[in-house]
């Protein structure tokens, strides 16, 4: 008797890993069908009356833990509930305007590094290469960039 409480003990462990931490990887799935069979079977071996009841015992014990298992409140224990409070960078074009002037930090092939208003930003030049410490000028914005033409002097 020992061992079939045993086995269904270990059945619903199983049946309830399957169904909260390892949700279609049928392994827990099958070690329990595993267990509840080898204890009905063991059960119908002692005695028909016996089987029948760890038949009964089985199903409803499985029955019980899908249901518990499958319930909104079960699930709510594993949710994360912090809130994010991060946001992404600006855009430049919340920051710049077309026209704004600044100075290349570094050589513009066609992307680099400038700084406009004592801020830095990811900048793509219009033309093909811009050097480092030239004067530009902002022609437009592109995603998380700005566009940029070289002031000639």
């Amino acid at each position: 008797m020992g061992y079939i409480i045993l086995l269904l003990i270990f059945g619903i462990l199983f049946l309830i890993a399957e169904l909260v931490l390892l949700p279609g990887v049928s392994i827990g799935a099958i070690l329990s069908l595993v267990c509840y069979g080898s204890a009905i079977y063991i059960a119908f071996g002692e005695s028909t009356t016996m089987g029948i009841v760890i038949l009964v015992v089985a199903l409803l014990t499985a029955l019980v833990a899908t249901v518990f298992s499958l319930r909104a409140k079960t699930w709510q224990r594993f949710a994360l509930r912090k809130e994010i409070q991060s946001q992404s960078m600006p855009s430049p074009a919340d920051e710049l305007q077309v026209g704004d002037r600044g100075v290349t930090v570094s050589r513009l092939s066609p992307m680099g590094k400038v700084e406009i208003a004592g801020r830095m930003y990811e900048a793509k030049s219009v033309d093909a290469y811009i050097d480092p410490k030239c004067e530009i000028e902002v022609v437009g914005f592109e995603n998380f960039s700005v566009i940029v033409k070289k002031i000639d002097a």
